[in-house]
C-alpha cells in the first residue's frame, strides 16, 4: 500500500507545500486525496465468454443494482449456452459419460455457497446461491445436491448434448486423460464484481475438466480456491488446472496479498509465481500447465496473470467492455 512518503516522491508536487486558501489543504495532500476515488461499478470475468456475461452483470450494476445479484446474472450466461463446451449445459462429460457440474457464490458479508458434482441442472450457479441463502451449509455434492436442487423447482434435464456424447465416445478408444494447457476442455467462468455501493462479490462455475474421473472436484466449487471475497480488500477468481489452484488455495492467497500492500496485479503474479515453484520442486512439466488469476481491489483496481500465452479476460466498467489478454510467466 502505497504510503505518504512514496506518495510524495511519485507525486510531480511533491516538493510543493503551497496551502490551498479554500481547505487548508497542501496540494500534494489534495492530490492524494484524489488518488483514492473508486472506480465502481466494475465487473471482471474470465475468457472470451466474459464479454456476453459482463454485458448481463452490467445491465444489473450500472442500475444501482448487488454485486450479487449481477454476477449470478452474468455467469449464467455462458452456463445457459450449448456452444459452450466447459461451462453448464454443453459441456464435456467425465470419462463415464456423465456431465458433472461445479460451481460457488460468494457475497459482501462472507456469506458463502456451492455445489459439486452436480448433474441434470443447467444452472449449477444458482443452486449454489440457493444453498447460501436456505440451507445452514456452504456445500452440497452429487445427489444430495440434485436432490435440494430439485425441492428448490430447479428443472432436471438431460445435459450431455449430441456432439458431446460423440467426442466422449471417440475419447473411448484411448482413454487418454491428458489435457492441453488452454484446450477449453477445462476452462471456467469466474466473474467478480464491485457495485455503487462499494460492495464485492463474485461467482465461479464450470463442467470442470473434460473426461475427469467421476467425481473429480477441482478449485471451482471451493472457497478460497477458485474464488474468494473480502468486502475489506478485495476479490479473485480462477480458471486453468483446478489441482494447482487448490495447492495454493490460490484466489484466497491473491486476496491476502492485496492485504498486505499489493496490487492486484502483483498479487495475480505472486500466486502464479508459487505454482510454478510447486511445479518445479515436483518435477513436473510446466508446459502441460496453465492457470490464470484475475483480482480485483476495493478501489476499482484490476489485476490478471496466468502460467502460459492465451489466457484473456474481459472488463467491464463507464468506458465499455473488453476483452484483455493477460500477461503471462512463460515468456
Amino acid at each position: 500500500m502505497t504510503n505518504r512518503r512514496d506518495f510524495l516522491k511519485t507525486t510531480s508536487m511533491a516538493t510543493v507545500a503551497v496551502t490551498l486558501p479554500s481547505f487548508g489543504l497542501k496540494a500534494a495532500e489534495v492530490i492524494k486525496v484524489q488518488s483514492v476515488i473508486t472506480q465502481k461499478p466494475i465487473v471482471l470475468s474470465t475468457w472470451n465468454f466474459g464479454i456476453p456475461a459482463n454485458t448481463a452483470a452490467w445491465e444489473i450494476l450500472k442500475n444501482n443494482g448487488r454485486a450479487l445479484d449481477a454476477v449470478e446474472a452474468g455467469v449464467k450466461i455462458p452456463e445457459g449456452d450449448p456452444t459452450e463446451r466447459s461451462v453448464g449445459y454443453g459441456g464435456r462429460p467425465d470419462r463415464d459419460g456423465r456431465v458433472t457440474l461445479d460451481a460457488c457464490i460468494m457475497d459482501e458479508l462472507s456469506n458463502i455457497g456451492a455445489v459439486g458434482c452436480l448433474e441434470y441442472i443447467k444452472h449449477p450457479i444458482s443452486v449454489a446461491r440457493a444453498v447460501m441463502e436456505k440451507t445452514p451449509h456452504v456445500m452440497l455434492v452429487g445427489d444430495g445436491a440434485l436432490q435440494f436442487a430439485l425441492s428448490q423447482g430447479f428443472v432436471k434435464e438431460n445435459l450431455l448434448l449430441e456432439e458431446s456424447e460423440k467426442e466422449w465416445k471417440e475419447w473411448l478408444k484411448t482413454s487418454q486423460y491428458k489435457p492441453i494447457a488452454n484446450i477449453e476442455n477445462h476452462d471456467t467462468i469466474g466473474m467478480i464484481a464491485l457495485d455503487t455501493h462499494g460492495n464485492l462479490s463474485g461467482a465461479c462455475t464450470t463442467s470442470g475438466m473434460a473426461f475427469k474421473m467421476h467425481g473429480r472436484l477441482g478449485d471451482s466449487p471451493i472457497i478460497g480456491a477458485g474464488l474468494y471475497v473480502d468486502n475489506e480488500i478485495g476479490a479473485a477468481t480462477a480458471t486453468g488446472h483446478g489441482e494447482e489452484v487448490i495447492r495454493i488455495v490460490g484466489c484466497h492467497l491473491v486476496v491476502e496479498l492485496i492485504r498486505q500492500g499489493k496490487s492486484p496485479q502483483k498479487a495475480c503474479e505472486e500466486a502464479v509465481e508459487r505454482i510454478v515453484k510447486l511445479t518445479k520442486l515436483r518435477n513436473k512439466n510446466l508446459k502441460d500447465i496453465q492457470v490464470g488469476f484475475i483480482a480485483l481491489n476495493k478501489k476499482g483496481e484490476t489485476g490478471a496473470y496466468c502460467i502460459q500465452g492465451g489466457f484473456n479476460y474481459a472488463v467491464h466498467d463507464a468506458t465499455g467492455n473488453r476483452l484483455i489478454d493477460a500477461e503471462y510467466f512463460t515468456k
